[in-house]
């Protein structure tokens, strides 16, 4: 994988970066991201860029957490709902036997045999 070098622009300053071909585009929207919450911080008062940084490095962070909580719950979710699902399936078999065995006793008019699957 060879590294090629890509300029950005983070808070107003251009910044040389070092990424593959196949990260680039990743690392692009990332300081895209980035710049877009420093300059929100800046906006919101803090004059310095160091503490617009790293508000900035916090508002994501709490983002990610977020993300990931929310990831886990459906997790969780989705177990409960495998479970579920699973429950239901056995439900839909019995209830299939059960028409099964109707259908066997079952005799249209004028036919006196049972019906036969």
């Amino acid at each position: 994988m060879s590294q090629q070098r890509i300029e950005v622009s983070l808070a107003g300053q251009k910044i040389t970066l070092a990424t593959s071909a196949e990260h680039e585009p990743l690392l692009r929207a990332a300081c895209v991201l980035v710049d877009e919450q420093i300059q929100l911080a800046i906006n919101g008062g803090n004059r310095s860029i160091e503490r617009a940084s790293m508000m900035a490095a916090l508002k994501i962070a709490g983002d990610l957490i977020t993300l990931q909580k929310n990831q886990s719950q459906q997790s969780t979710s989705s177990n409960m709902s495998s479970d579920e699902v699973t429950r239901l399936q056995g439900e839909i078999r019995a209830l299939e036997d059960q028409v099964d065995a109707l259908m066997q006793t079952l005799s249209l008019p004028g036919s006196p045999r049972p019906i036969v699957p």
